[in-house]
This record gives C-alpha cells, structure tokens and sequence, in this order.
C-alpha cells in the first residue's frame, strides 16, 4: 500500500542545493561567453524578460513557444536559426554551472525512498529549462529523466510556478488526486503556497529555503538529510 500517489520533487534548492543567485550570474556569464557575438547586456536582459513572460504564460502555448515569441521580438528573429546552438549549449558548456550548486548524494537516495513511498514519482522543477538543461542538472546528481514517471520541462509545459494551473496540469495529465500527492521543495512561495493552493500536501527543505516573507511554520519542513531518514 502506497503512502501516496505521487511524491513531486522541486530540482534547484531541493534535491541540487543552490544558492539561486550565485547560480543564476554563474550560469548567465557561462551563457554571454558562448554567444559573445551579442551585447551580453542585452542578450541577459532579453532572457530575462522571456523567463518573465513563461512565468506569466496563461496556457494558450507552452513555455518554449512563449519564451522564443519573446526573445527573437527582442533580439531579432535571425536568433530562431541557432535554436540549435542553445541547445547544445545545455548539452556542453552548462556543464560548468556545476561548480555554482552543491551536488549531494542525499538527492539520488530520496528518489530511490519516493519509489517505495508513492505509485509515481515526478520531476516538478520550474519549466523555464529546455529538456536538456533539466537532464543536465539531474547528471550531476547522479540521476536521470528516466529516474521519474513525468519531468516537467519548457517543452512540456504551459504554465509555471506559483500558479496551481502548473500543478493542477501535472494532476490531470497524470490523473492524479492533487490531495493525494506530496510536493517535495524549498521555496515557499513557488513550492508550498503555490502547490497547497492547488490542493497538495506540503514539505518544506530549509536547506536553501527561499521564503519570500511567507511563515515555514505553515508547513511540514525539515533539512535534506531529516527528511531522507523519515520519509
């Protein structure tokens, strides 16, 4: 008998420790030297307003879609021809952002602990990444898309966090009861509130705790290596 029907897992901060800003200049300098034939400057700027327009998207087309629709209107439409290039990118010189994040085992044992605690196990990470920048991050833990029934990605993806839709699209593709599944993360905002709005129950990691002025005491929470030993 399963504890749940689903045990969903935030990536960045939950199972790959991260503090996100150091993550997010590492990772953005990494992206400017590879296209270093565009204003980094405006090269940044212009993925930061399509990460703003994903996380604002309303479910008319996936976050892919919207984000290219945005970036090509700020950097010209020429940039739609090297979709290719950005891709490899994630498959290549990404890599290096692993040195801005803080692997741990714990990540790849609580998977393993979730398959004996719930009938499906899902990847619900912010969808702002293509498919290969997810399966780069999980390889330096030591995981893989394989290792989880549903991985959201920018591919797959129509909504982002905090909006219960991004939640309530995962339950109904998975046709799953949202107040049967456990959403596992460490930002309360996009994690807690936004998945218990959704009707799913809560755990906190406080390890990288993002808590965007909201009370942790709302919730269930605990370290990493806590909840490991008691889930």
């Amino acid at each position: 008998m399963y504890q749940y029907d689903a045990i969903f897992f935030d990536l960045d901060g939950t199972l790959l420790p991260m503090d996100l800003e150091k993550f997010t200049k590492g990772y953005f300098g990494l992206l400017a030297r590879r296209f270093s034939q565009y204003d980094s400057k405006a090269l940044i700027d212009a993925v930061w307003q399509g990460t703003a327009a994903m996380t604002a998207n309303d479910g008319t087309m996936t976050n892919e879609e919207r984000f290219w629709q945005v970036f090509s209107g700020l950097m010209g439409r020429e940039v739609l021809e090297r979709q290719a290039e950005f891709q490899d990118f994630y498959h290549t010189d990404f890599h290096q952002a692993k040195a801005f994040t803080a692997p741990t085992p714990l990540a790849k044992l609580l998977v393993t602990q979730a398959r004996q605690r719930a009938k499906l196990v899902v990847l619900a990470t912010n969808p702002l990444f293509p498919t290969c920048g997810v399966e780069s991050r999980l390889s330096w833990l030591d995981l893989a898309i394989s290792d989880f029934d549903y991985v959201t990605t920018y591919e797959n993806a129509s909504f982002c966090k905090p909006n219960p839709a991004y939640y309530q699209h995962i339950c109904q593709t998975l046709q799953l009861d949202p107040a049967q599944c456990l959403m596992i993360g460490n930002d309360l905002k996009e994690d807690a509130q936004g998945a218990s709005q959704a009707g799913l129950q809560i755990h906190v990691v406080t390890d990288c705790l993002i808590p965007h002025g909201l009370s942790l005491d709302m919730w269930h929470h605990s370290t990493l290596a806590e909840l490991q030993r008691t889930l």
